[in-house]
């Protein structure tokens, strides 16, 4: 699509619209007079008058043209962070009801984009409750009903958590950027072990180092670690004499008395063992993730996994037994599935009775092969009905969603949603998500992110692949005099 911008530079703000109503458009800028033209052009246009700040949205296509327009008054505008958040919102705004007609079918998240949707529907919720968070995002950003039900709901789960957490209460995340086999959908920081086993002990090695310097630091600033998130990648693709290193690393430098989980992803089934299971019980394991995405063996083989459905559930027979709480992802909208698909996938995990299901939307990532293959995946439509179906069947089961965050390029504009049962809700997902508290990243691609008492963040990022994390351990002495700096600063 074709875009100008006319007394503004807010080109994000744009883009981030456009591809939400036009996935399949790419945006391109042109400065010169609009003339007739079969690929739609549209004109966004600003301006601030002494009363209002109106946004004028003007898409042509051919003979036909549309019109959106959206304003703000100019008394509210105080303070940059706040009037870019004001501006780039009537500008989505008039973007969106100037496509309402051109488009099929309105997008289920309306004009709003973004990851985090519980941040808008949160300060409404505290002020007004859930009817006026619902007001919120149904008027001023036109979500759908259901949509907004949703978000209220994770935007209370985020409340809560919030008023649960003291100044001084951090997360720490240890990254494992392996796994047995590169799914096709996948554009994470991660590894096949089959092309770099001969990397696993130098990185364990560096990594109980990191571990090591990270719980000396937290010690002397007096941080309190409330929960440990081991992810990646797949931890349980470490052998189990790593594992049990890294677990005992983490208990000898780290003082755990405050904990209120501790998370391991154990995404394949098919590196999830006995003996696995039993060092992870032993060292304060109380949650483990089973993510078969998918029940069918069909749909396994066509994004490249090499377990199947029965390893699955014996998989989950094994977490079963040791007593920690289950976790399970699925995806919504892999190769070869269905709607019917779908909701074999769902019911069946449900039968497992897990306390907490994660329903993805696939993300079309660059340097997935999903893309790089032109892989034909199912329609937004059928998307839809997949969501649509997790959602009823989830809430009869008496789960509730309790946080949710949206990426760019899912199918059919979607979104990923954690569901649980009563009590049962991922301490770090939501802190993490909503980012309500410092969360200590160690391991390969981990971003560490410094929240100040002000509610600044500071990223700072490890390296993002095993062979430059091992090559670069120098920087970790770096990364942690700077947490050291950020909160003296704070």
């Amino acid at each position: 699509m074709k875009l100008k911008l006319v007394g503004h530079e807010y080109k994000y703000a744009v883009e981030q619209i456009m591809l939400s109503l036009f996935p399949d458009e790419k945006p391109h800028y042109f400065s010169d007079p609009i003339v007739d033209s079969a690929e739609p052009i549209a004109e966004s246009r600003l301006s601030i008058g002494d009363a209002f700040a109106q946004s004028i949205t003007i898409i042509h296509c051919g003979d036909k043209v549309f019109r959106g327009v959206a304003r703000v008054s100019t008394e509210k505008l105080n303070g940059k962070i706040v009037t870019d958040r004001l501006l780039q919102r009537i500008i989505k705004q008039s973007f969106y009801r100037a496509a309402a007609d051109f488009i099929d079918a309105p997008p289920v998240w309306g004009s709003l984009t973004g990851i985090r949707p519980a941040h808008i529907a949160a300060p409404a919720l505290e002020a007004g409750g859930t009817k006026s968070a619902i007001k919120t995002l149904t008027r001023d950003y036109y979500v759908s009903a259901d949509r907004a039900q949703m978000c209220a709901r994770a935007a209370k789960s985020s409340l809560e958590m919030k008023r649960s957490l003291s100044q001084s209460d951090i997360a720490v995340y240890v990254g494992i950027p392996f796994c047995p086999t590169r799914c096709s959908y996948c554009s994470f920081v991660s590894n096949s072990v089959e092309k770099s086993f001969q990397m696993i002990d130098p990185f364990v090695e560096l990594l109980l180092n990191e571990v090591e310097m990270a719980g000396n630091l937290v010690r002397e600033l007096g941080l309190r670690v409330i929960s440990i998130y081991i992810g990646g990648g797949t931890p349980t693709t470490l052998p189990p004499e790593k594992l049990k290193a890294l677990l005992l690393q983490i208990k000898t430098s780290f003082d755990l008395s405050a904990l209120r989980e501790y998370t391991i992803e154990a995404g394949r089934p098919d590196t999830i063992t006995e003996k696995k299971l039993e060092i992870m019980r032993k060292l304060g394991v109380d949650r483990i993730c089973v993510n078969p995405q998918s029940m069918s063996d069909d749909v396994l083989r066509a994004i490249g996994r090499i377990h199947t459905a029965d390893d699955a559930r014996q998989a989950v027979s094994l977490v079963r037994q040791s007593g920690a709480v289950l976790n399970m992802d699925v995806i919504a909208g892999l190769p070869c599935d269905t709607p019917k698909g779908f909701k074999i996938t769902l019911d069946t995990v449900l039968g497992f009775e897990p306390e907490n299901i994660t329903i993805h939307t696939l993300s079309l990532k660059k340097g997935s092969r999903i893309m790089l293959e032109d892989t034909p995946i199912p329609s937004g439509a059928d998307v839809g009905a997949m969501l649509e179906y997790a959602s009823l069947r989830l809430g009869e089961s008496c789960f509730s969603p309790y946080y949710l965050y949206r990426q760019k390029f899912t199918s059919g504009g979607f979104e990923n949603t954690g569901w649980c049962l009563p009590g049962y809700e991922g301490v770090y997902n939501i802190c993490m998500m909503e980012e309500l508290c410092t969360v200590m990243a160690l391991g390969g691609g981990g971003v560490t992110k410094i929240i100040s008492h002000d509610n600044r963040i500071n990223r700072i990022f490890n390296a993002k692949y095993p062979r430059e994390y091992i090559m670069h351990a120098e920087k970790l002495e770096e990364k942690f005099e700077r947490v050291r700096g950020l909160y003296r600063n704070t």
